[in-house]
């Protein structure tokens, strides 16, 4: 598994819209401020024109919420309890193992080979386990930990 920066600054955004809703009582969900997107880019260190497009691609993958206007941000649609990393792995980056470009499980080999696809398929498991386990509620509540 390769974490791109797309990824890597996607889950970071998703940590701090979190964290501005809350992390505590419900989750990070609802009723916390709205995060502008400028907000984020400067707090996190993302490139906004970066950060708009992954932003975009979590709105579109049903992970986040914008408001316009004056007043408008990004807000979760539902607690940070409930949205993995695993689920903006995939909002960004499609399939969370590739193999020369395409998901594992559309790898196809013969002869002597023929046994890697099955290697892959168990790499891709492995993974997902680890990131469709862990959410933004156990990271942000993992950092007030170590507070």
């Amino acid at each position: 598994m390769y974490v791109s920066a797309r990824a890597d600054y996607a889950l970071r955004a998703m940590l701090a819209v979190a964290d501005a809703a809350g992390s505590t009582g419900d989750g990070g969900y609802g009723g916390g401020e709205l995060v502008k997107a400028a907000s984020l880019a400067e707090r996190q260190d993302i490139p906004l024109s970066f950060l708009q497009s992954i932003l975009l691609d979590l709105r579109r993958a049903g992970l986040l919420h914008s408001h316009r206007g004056t007043e408008g941000g990004y807000a979760l649609t539902r607690p940070a309890a409930e949205i993995s990393v695993g689920d903006v792995l995939r909002a960004v980056g499609g399939a969370l193992t590739s193999v020369r470009g395409m998901p594992a499980d559309r790898a196809g080999y013969h002869g002597v080979a023929a046994g890697l696809r099955d290697v892959w398929l168990a790499v891709d498991g492995a993974i997902a386990l680890v990131v469709d386990r862990t959410t933004l509620a156990d990271l942000l509540a993992d950092r007030a930990a170590a507070s």
